[in-house]
């Protein structure tokens, strides 16, 4: 038996949240010859619950780039952020006026205003940054709104940190030197862990997140020699999990670090490269 996790964005789904048909047979033909297929995002566990529910797809789950592992209805591990990381962190967010998302216990918690912040900065960026276009950043901002299980809020002080059990806090900047900046003040710390799903992105979580973590904690789980794992991914975020599994596959549009990074390069998302992975790598 082989465990196989398996990213969301620019690897399994389209845009539109949607698992092609060609992905969800190969998928179902990998669990009939009796290996597990898990999905492992950056995205919360309501929203891939939705994902695979809409097509059909019953995956274990590995959500908030690690940070919950979920399998047959039940929680396997939860590393929630310490409350006075949070406490700390969420009100610097809103003094410099940021993008930011919230992963509770119980879905992602959006900023009311977080368009207006967000179309108020790229207008600005757009006067250096001619690759800022209004069309793409508009397509950005819908993926984040366009979530399952989401919850509003005016700013942090809407969410109590004692019992929302916060696992992720999610930036969203189109001015990347900005967003370096914010980076590179984060990463001296200790009791974060910094990780990207993209070159827009900022993902701040418990000190021991990763997917790679995850990977290793289901394996443990299900008793699966990490020899016999298997990770597909395209972004930074899925460069742990390469490092853990026995075989890693990255996708035909993946960023260079990691199609230098996986013993195979399959087909690109948009020619269902993880339904090719599967049937002639794994």
């Amino acid at each position: 038996m082989k465990l196989i996790a398996v990213d969301l964005d620019g690897t399994l789904i389209k845009k539109d949240r949607s698992i092609s048909a060609e992905n969800v047979k190969a998928i179902k033909a990998a669990q009939e010859n009796g290996d597990t297929v898990a999905v492992c995002s950056g995205r919360s566990l309501q929203d891939t619950e939705d994902i695979l529910k809409r097509a059909g797809l019953d995956c274990p789950m590995m959500v908030g780039n690690g940070a919950w592992t979920y399998q047959d209805g039940e929680s396997i591990d939860q590393l929630v952020m310490p409350q006075g990381v949070t406490e700390e962190l969420l009100p610097k967010l809103e003094n410099e006026k940021w993008y930011y998302e919230i992963y509770t216990n119980q879905g992602v918690i959006l900023l009311e205003e977080g368009k207006e912040r967000l179309r108020a900065e790229v207008q600005k960026v757009q006067e250096e940054d001619e690759e800022v276009t209004k069309a793409w950043s508009e397509e950005e901002m819908g993926i984040q709104y366009a979530q399952h299980g989401t919850g509003y809020m005016k700013d942090y002080r809407d969410v109590d940190p004692a019992t929302a059990e916060i696992y992720k806090i999610f930036v969203l900047s189109f001015d990347r030197k900005r967003l370096k900046n914010l980076r590179d003040r984060l990463t001296p710390r200790t009791d974060v862990s910094l990780t990207s799903s993209g070159i827009t992105k900022l993902e701040i979580a418990h000190p021991s997140v990763s997917k790679g973590y995850a990977l290793r904690r289901m394996a443990e789980e299900m008793g699966v020699p990490l020899g016999n794992t298997a990770a597909i991914g395209d972004n930074l975020n899925d460069l742990p999990m390469f490092e853990i599994a026995g075989t890693s596959v990255a996708m035909g549009n993946a960023v260079k670090e990691v199609i230098e990074a996986g013993d195979y390069v399959t087909k690109s998302y948009m020619e269902n490269g993880v339904a090719y992975a599967l049937e002639n790598y794994l």
